[in-house]
C-alpha cells in the first residue's frame, strides 16, 4: 500500500480540505502586507485561518460528536474571525476590493459547509 492511500478520517473532508487552501491563500496574500503589521493584523489573519483546519482535524478524532461538534463551533468562529481580519484589510488598502470579495464569498461558502456538517452529527 502506498503511503498516499493512507488517510486520516479528517482528509476525506471538504470542509478540512477547502479550509487548508483558503489558509494558503491567505498566507500568500498577507505576505503582501505592510511590515508593520507583521505582529498584528498579519500574524492574526494567519493564525485565524491556520486554527480553521486545525479544529477540524482535532475534533474528528473524538469519539463523542458533542466534542466533535465543539470543534467544529471553535472552526467557525476562526472563519468569523478571518472575515474581520479581512476587513480590516480592505479598510487599510491592503487587499483590493477584488480579492476581498473573492476571500469574503469563500469564507461565507465554507461557513456554511461547516455549519451544515455539524448539524449532521448526532
Amino acid at each position: 500500500m502506498e503511503e498516499r492511500d493512507i488517510k486520516f478520517k479528517f482528509e476525506k473532508l471538504r470542509i478540512w480540505n477547502d479550509s487548508m487552501d483558503l489558509a494558503e491563500d491567505i498566507f500568500e496574500s498577507s505576505s503582501q502586507f505592510p511590515k508593520e503589521e507583521i505582529y498584528n493584523l498579519t500574524s492574526q489573519i494567519r493564525r485565524a485561518s491556520d486554527s480553521i483546519a486545525l479544529n477540524i482535524s482535532e475534533g474528528s478524532i473524538l469519539q463523542s460528536n458533542p466534542e466533535y461538534k465543539r470543534f467544529l463551533g471553535y472552526s467557525i468562529r476562526s472563519i468569523a474571525e478571518v472575515v474581520t481580519c479581512l476587513h480590516k484589510a480592505r479598510r487599510r488598502k491592503y487587499i483590493n476590493e477584488e480579492s476581498f470579495d473573492l476571500f469574503y464569498k469563500r469564507r461565507f461558502d465554507l461557513m456554511n459547509m461547516t455549519i451544515a456538517f455539524r448539524k449532521k452529527l448526532n
